[in-house]
């Protein structure tokens, strides 16, 4: 790490809300945001005017094992190890004090920063003591012994037993970083549809398709559009895009300012560049939009993730790369600095991710023969071609972000399977359908997904049945993502072509009467 952290983002290390008294004194905690360091040097803390220096202050360093700071500092050669992600909470022995807002200083050292010096203000309120608290262990949350005591406390509190959500099968430790308050499993039924004949640059054959969801027809439905692709040949995917955002905001005094800082970045995106990726091995910024509102200077960075969906992989990144920008900038003032200023639009649809792509920007495309699709959908490629012009019609007055017929359903089922983010499906989602009648008289089907956000490593692809579905795709492994990402697209075109079909024929009903209810 070579960026230096400005004062704007040394106050983030401050847990807000964590200063309280304790018996013996006052306790607040950091948590380090920005990387993994050498804790080398504590100084002293500053309440207000009081300053304590480290023989009247201990450390817990999250294990609960609270120790004398200059011991806790002595013990390891070279400095403490403070990993990205992890806190600190400092116990002081001091006086009290009272309800309301006070001043905290933190001096210490950190290799390879140096020198640096926390200040913030926090406040101590009056909590309540009568307050109902999921059971947890501080030493071992993951430990049989404590799932147990919040599957008790669940059952006590809601006057319910719970059968089947204690069920499961893994290692809950490799849930660390993916879920917390672990109780058991929401367990989801998972289909297979296919095997899907795909023709991509990344993924070359035919791929089973494993799809979660409680939604009836939605897997005999994918798998019908799977069939009649296959009997065509099967689907072309390409990646023809990928980009992950984060979008920091920088607010001046007046639009003049905004608009030279702007200037500036410009100027200065190869220094920009090697502090965003001095974070990361992975990381790879390839350009920063910029845009201009009031006095805002909306800064849209774009990442290459590698195998990773990467949202919290470019936080960090970014979060760098701003700290250089706030410490080298010498035009006008900064006034606020915000790392995320709701314009990456993460786990929201929007325009500029249909315009400029968010994850993968990947397209699905087939000719469906003219004898084929009446054969096995009963409907002609003119009266599919017509339907979609008349849908375009309705997505446009109702402002939808697809103008397809379901595309989340296939993402979803798919995301769930194969630990996806799921929330992601909100931007995945979008969609841009297209339809002709080709001179022959078949049925050209194209989907465009502009924002699919998708990951073969990190996040929850390495649990235990999720890692089960996505190698049964074969994508396990460096260098799948773009592989994953081209199958989904085939099995969204899969799904369009069959509920577009079967609306068209008036078989979308009677589908749903036999298969999709419950009896």
């Amino acid at each position: 790490m070579i960026f230096t952290p400005s004062p704007m983002l040394l106050k983030l290390l401050y847990t807000r809300g964590s200063l309280r008294n304790t018996p013996n004194g006052v306790a607040f905690s950091i948590k380090n945001r920005l990387d993994t360091v050498r804790f080398t040097r504590l100084d002293y803390v500053q309440i207000d005017g009081e300053r304590i220096t480290p023989e009247h202050i201990a450390l817990d360093l999250g294990d609960g094992d609270i120790r004398p700071a200059p011991d806790v500092l002595s013990r390891t050669p070279g400095g403490l190890e403070f990993l990205v992600g992890h806190s600190i909470t400092f116990y002081l022995t001091t006086t009290a004090l009272s309800e309301g807002l006070h001043g905290v200083q933190v001096q210490f050292a950190a290799d390879p920063f140096g020198d640096l010096h926390v200040e913030v203000e926090d406040s101590i309120v009056n909590q309540s003591t009568n307050r109902t608290r999921i059971p947890r262990q501080d030493a071992d949350d993951y430990a049989e012994a404590a799932i147990q005591e919040r599957q008790h406390f669940a059952q006590t509190y809601t006057g319910q037993e719970f059968e089947h959500l204690k069920k499961y099968s893994f290692d809950p430790h490799m849930l660390q970083g993916n879920c917390e308050h672990f109780v058991g499993v929401a367990q989801i039924p998972l289909g297979l549809a296919g095997p899907l004949t795909v023709h991509g640059e990344h993924a070359q054959g035919d791929f089973l398709i494993p799809m979660a969801t409680t939604e009836g027809t939605l897997v005999a439905s994918y798998n019908r559009g799977m069939q009649v692709l296959n009997l065509c040949g099967g689907v072309k995917c390409t990646v023809i895009g990928d980009a992950m955002q984060r979008a920091p905001v920088f607010v001046f005094d007046d639009a003049r300012g905004a608009r030279d800082f702007s200037k500036w970045v410009e100027a200065e995106i190869d220094s920009i560049r090697q502090e965003a990726e001095s974070t990361s091995r992975v990381a790879k910024l390839q350009y920063i939009d910029t845009y201009l509102a009031t006095k805002f200077a909306y800064l849209r960075f774009n990442y290459s993730t590698g195998d990773a969906a990467g949202q919290n992989m470019v936080g960090r990144a970014t979060f760098a790369a701003c700290s250089w920008i706030l410490e080298n900038y010498k035009g006008p003032g900064i006034r606020h600095f915000y790392l995320e200023s709701n314009f990456a639009t993460d786990k929201k649809a929007s325009q500029i991710n249909v315009m400029r792509t968010r994850g993968k920007r990947v397209v699905a495309e087939a000719v469906v023969k003219r004898d084929i699709l009446q054969q096995r959908m009963r409907v002609t490629p003119e009266q599919l071609a017509y339907h979609g012009q008349v849908s375009n019609v309705g997505a446009f007055i109702s402002g939808a972000n697809n103008n397809g017929a379901h595309s989340a359903n296939g993402i979803t089922a798919m995301f769930i399977a194969t630990g996806q983010d799921v929330a992601n499906v909100s931007e995945s989602s979008a969609g841009v359908l297209y339809s002709e009648v080709t001179k022959e008289g078949d049925l050209y089907l194209n989907i465009t997904i502009p924002s699919l956000i998708v990951a073969t490593h990190g996040g929850g692809t390495g649990l235990a049945t999720q890692n089960e579905c996505l190698r049964m795709l074969g994508c396990v492994g460096r260098g799948t993502v773009n592989k994953f990402a081209e199958i989904v697209a085939g099995v969204v075109l899969a799904g369009e072509l069959s509920l577009g079909a079967a609306i068209s024929s008036s078989d979308w009903v009677s589908s749903h009467e036999q298969y999709g209810r419950n009896r």
